[in-house]
């Protein structure tokens, strides 16, 4: 049975560089650089992340077919390592959103770390430039019950229509091709990035139904 929570949803902030130097940047210290100082709540395996990572200003849009492969070519390399798991994407013209887990709190920081220079690298590469590419921090919020994991995945997935996108279907530039939760659709089979090893994100969340590509997502992934 999943242990108890004092608070359905915790909001913290993880500290990540996304400069070219792997290592580079301010350094988490295991699980208190997954907490604020008032809540301090234990990243476990059991505990899914959501993340969501700015470019700096100035930057191209990344919402183009080319950069989308390359996009996700480097969210697949940097999916699954450190016992850091890379479940859901979503690239927005300027930010990415993330589902991810780890082990504990050292394994979410180290991957996102190794995941967000792999990006900064391969963007940097596409754009035919040098320097720094993602802001200094990125701003990451624990998952703690299958209504929030599933609130999550339509804010991820259906993120574009919060800025005023039409599609119709499932966006391209999200992990929806392979995700296996659409009501009524097939995924594909060829799943780049890792699969879902929590009890949350495998199955959690599915107690309040399938998601349908007709969804918005609310203003908030915890609404």
């Amino acid at each position: 049975m999943r242990r108890t929570r004092t608070k359905a949803m915790h909001q913290l902030t993880i500290f990540g560089r996304g400069g070219e130097r792997e290592g580079a940047g301010r350094k988490p210290k295991g699980a208190a650089a997954l907490a604020p100082h008032d809540t301090r709540p234990r990243v476990t395996k059991h505990d899914p992340v959501l993340v969501t990572t700015h470019l700096l200003p100035g930057l191209p849009n990344l919402r183009r077919a080319r950069t989308l492969v390359t996009l996700r070519r480097a969210l697949a390399a940097g999916s699954e390592r450190f016992g850091f798991r890379l479940v859901e994407y979503s690239i927005q013209g300027n930010h990415v959103h993330l589902i991810a887990e780890g082990d504990d709190a050292r394994a979410i920081s180290r991957g996102m770390q190794g995941l967000l220079v792999r990006v900064a690298k391969a963007l940097n590469r596409e754009w035919g430039r040098k320097g720094t590419v993602l802001s200094d921090r990125y701003h990451a919020r624990i998952l703690g019950s299958p209504r929030e994991v599933r609130n999550a995945l339509v804010y991820v997935l259906q993120n574009a229509k919060k800025h005023g996108a039409r599609i119709t279907g499932i966006d391209a530039f999200t992990s929806g091709p392979w995700f296996t939760g659409w009501l009524g659709r097939v995924a594909r089979c060829d799943r780049p990035i890792a699969r879902a090893g929590s009890w949350l994100l495998r199955s959690g969340w599915r107690r309040g139904g399938l998601l349908l590509t007709t969804e918005a997502p609310a203003t908030a992934p915890g609404a």
